[in-house]
């Protein structure tokens, strides 16, 4: 399945965030940091909207958009 956004819309590929601390306690979802960090890996066909560019590292809310799953090539 291919993935396509349209107009101004960005596919970001998610980097898990991290779950256990350096000493080996493990971080519940609830207290991980609500700023979420991906990968841009497809943008819409309106380039003029859009301030980034495939391979761009980008932060966004916990909560922002929606969750795809599907397999990224």
């Amino acid at each position: 399945m291919t993935v396509k956004p349209l107009r101004d819309r960005v596919l970001i590929k998610v980097e898990e965030a991290e779950t256990k601390t350096a000493s080996g306690l493990y971080i519940p979802d609830t207290a991980q940091e609500k700023t979420q960090t991906g990968s841009v890996v497809a943008i819409g066909d309106d380039k003029d909207a859009i301030s980034v560019k495939v391979g761009d590292k980008v932060m966004y809310d916990k909560y922002a958009g929606t969750n795809i799953m599907a397999v990224v090539s």
